[in-house]
Formats: structure tokens, sequence, C-alpha cells
């Protein structure tokens, strides 16, 4: 299997499988001399583990991150960094009713089809826990860009038809559903909650904004900003859409009202998400992602087995029933790879 690297000046590398022993990546080109903590690395994984609320997956893991190599006395040496996580739960044996039998949703079959074998544990690579990798290697990428004044965040923007009507980012993180609307966040805790009441899951819009970009970052003509923050994106599992600024809006729009005005003060607007032909033009990078429902849920559905035959399945467990609060930094995570490692380039 290759794909498993991202990046070009910074570079990552994520191993491990969901219910194998561990998991981790290996982070090449970070620069010496960045004061690094495991604790630096632990505060971002807290954020996306289980158990963080009623609202989230009842699973058990500390998700406890351990620094291997590249670190010394506190200070990135230069070299590559690695970094584990153990897994708490392994082992084969909560995951016999699932074994040969394709989960409506997940890449079971599509693994099947491509390799002749797949990790009917949870999915092995395919699973939501090999994004712990992006995420400690993000809160890395996250040190480097602070030093440059440039801040990630991210926010669940809409649930279900619920939607943020006001963004204050000081209250992201003072609630389950991470929201920067107070009034909207109770209303789709209580949607994610009903939800879970019917044994569904249902889908969300995660936005992301970063902040003091400086112009000029980006390579055209196949190596565009844009276009490498929507890969990164679309490379997490379960986002199936990608738009930046304006984005499907657009096409509602005529050019007058499209094009960001300049005047000697600045853009007027700001349609195009801070990125034009490729390039950031130094206003904030305005992203949105489509989130599809969890995919694992205990309603009966029907769905083959390795040899075709016919089968319905309940996938019970603990399952988040709405991603948005744990995808949120995985986002954050993703797009501060990309922006470090375009500084890098440049």
């Amino acid at each position: 299997m290759v794909g498993n690297s991202f990046g070009k000046k910074l570079r990552i590398t994520t191993w491990g499988e969901s219910r194998g022993k561990a998991l981790g990546v290996v982070i090449d080109g970070c620069p010496p001399k960045l004061k690094l903590t495991e604790g630096d690395i632990q505060k971002e994984l807290d954020k996306r583990k289980p158990r963080q609320s009623k609202i989230t997956s009842q699973r058990k893991e500390k998700d406890k991150v351990e620094i291997l190599s590249g670190v010394f006395k506190g200070e990135t040496l230069g070299t590559p960094i690695a970094l584990i996580i153990k897994n708490d739960v392994t082992g084969e044996k909560c995951y016999e009713d699932l074994k040969n039998v394709f989960r409506p949703g997940h890449a079971d079959y599509t693994y099947y089809k491509k390799y002749g074998i797949y990790d009917y544990r949870g999915g092995g690579r395919s699973s939501a826990r090999e994004t712990i990798g992006r995420v400690a290697a993000g809160a890395i990428a996250k040190k480097l860009l602070n030093q440059k004044g440039i801040k990630t965040i991210a926010y669940t923007k809409q649930i279900g038809n619920i939607k943020a009507k006001r963004i204050d980012f000081e209250e992201v993180e003072k609630n389950s559903v991470r929201c920067p609307d107070k009034e909207a966040a109770n209303l789709m805790e209580e949607k994610i909650l009903e939800t879970k009441e019917m044994d569904e899951s249902i889908g969300c819009i995660v936005e992301i904004v970063i902040k003091h970009v400086p112009a000029g970052l980006g390579n055209p003509v196949f190596n565009k900003l844009d276009a490498d923050l929507a890969k990164a994106l679309m490379s997490i599992g379960s986002v199936k859409g990608v738009e930046i600024g304006a984005g499907f809006k657009t096409s509602d729009m005529l050019g007058s009202e499209n094009n960001d005005q300049i005047t000697k003060n600045g853009f007027k607007t700001n349609n195009a998400g801070g990125i034009l032909g490729g390039i950031s033009t130094g206003q904030d990078i305005i992203i949105r992602i489509a989130v599809k429902p969890t995919p694992s849920i205990e309603k009966e559905q029907k769905t083959i087995d390795s040899e075709g035959n016919e089968k319905r399945i309940k996938i019970r467990g603990n399952h988040d029933p709405c991603i948005c609060p744990r995808i949120v930094p995985i986002a954050e995570a993703m797009v501060s790879l990309v922006i470090i490692d375009h500084l890098l380039m440049k």
C-alpha cells in the first residue's frame, strides 16, 4: 500500500492500524531548535479522543503520545521526529461478528477488492483512528505557524439543518459540538442526541479560518495552495466536499458580485477565500468541508459478505453519532501542515 505520506518540505508518514498495537507518525523536515514537549502534542490529541462528552463515542482510549526520536532536551534536532500512540483496545474478539461482512459506508468492500484482504478490526488504515498521527504532526505544524503569527481555527458551522448564525471564536471550545454560536450549539447537541436515539447518525459542515497568512504562498500550476488544501482535507475519511471562499455560491453570482475589488486599503470582499490563482492574497483563508454521517449505525442495513452472500447488519458498539466535534482538530491539523509546507518551500 502506498499513499501514507504527505507534504514536500515538511513530510509526514502515518502508520498503524486502528486495532493493532499502536499508531503513530514520522515527521521529516521539521526545523531544529523548536521547543517541543509531549504536552504540546497531547493538548491537540485530547481534542480528538473519545469520551469528551455524551455526544461522542464512549470508547475508552487514552491516546497518550510518546516522542521516540528527533527531540533532545526539549528542542527539535532537525532529524526525523517519531511519535507513537499505543492502542488501549486491541485484538479481534469484539469484531468477530463483522468478520468477512462488508459494512455499508465503510471502506471494507473497496479494500477487499483492491488488496484481496482487509483488516476487519475497525477498518485498519481506513479507520478514523489513523488520524491520530495527523493530529500529532499537526501540533508541531501549529507550533511552527505560531512563530510566524499564523493561527488556524476550525469549528462546526452546521449539523443537519441547524446552522451557526454568529461566529465567536472564544465560544468554540466552550461547548460539546465546537460551535462558535452558543444558541446553535445547544440545538445541535439536542439534534445529535435525537439522532442517536433513532440508531442513526447525522452529517455536518466544518469551517476553517486561517488568519495572518502572508501574500505569495502557493505555486502554480499544479501546486496551487487551494488545490493542496483541498487534497489535504479530502484525504480525511468522511469528508465528501470542499469549498473555498464563496465556494458553490459563486455559480449564482455575476462577475461583478464575485470579484473582490481592490482599493488602496486592500480588498473590499473575500469571495476568493484568501487565494487567487493558487496564491494567497494575504486575506483570511476560509474553507468549508462537508462531512458525511458516521457510517457505523445500529439501524439494520443490507450488505453482502466476501462470498457475495446477502446479509443484514447492525453495527453495535461505541460510535460517534456525529463526526463534527472530533473532526475539527483533524481539519486544523491538515491545513496547518499545508501552510507550513508552503512557507518552508517559499
